[in-house]
């Protein structure tokens, strides 16, 4: 029997994050989410039966403890998805440089 592969989604959040995580889910995956928040997934990780790491994408720490905590937990990822972003809006004239700065270091 094959072992059943597992996709983990960095950046979780209720759009293109959610789509795929149904989708890996329809295809037979495990599905871990990661995101800081990991309250605002509670009813996609029941719906998928999938599960939640709190992670903060911009600390290098917590993305190593979060591949340590998959691999431990569900066996070692076969897809990573990583849609973490910044959350700078506007025109590029009127950004806070470091604001951007932040949100290159995290994507």
């Amino acid at each position: 029997m094959a072992q059943q592969e597992i996709a983990v989604i960095v950046g979780s959040g209720p759009g293109l994050s959610a789509s795929l995580a149904r989708l890996s889910t329809k295809e037979g995956m495990k599905v871990a989410l990661a995101a800081r928040n990991t309250h605002k997934l509670n009813g996609l990780i029941k719906e998928i039966d999938g599960r939640a790491y709190r992670c903060d994408a911009s600390q290098p720490s917590d993305v190593a403890s979060l591949f340590g905590s998959v691999a431990k937990d569900l066996g070692e990822p076969n897809l990573v998805v990583y849609n973490a972003s910044g959350r700078v809006r506007g025109a590029i004239t009127e950004l806070d440089p470091e604001a951007v700065r932040q949100t290159i270091l995290v994507t």
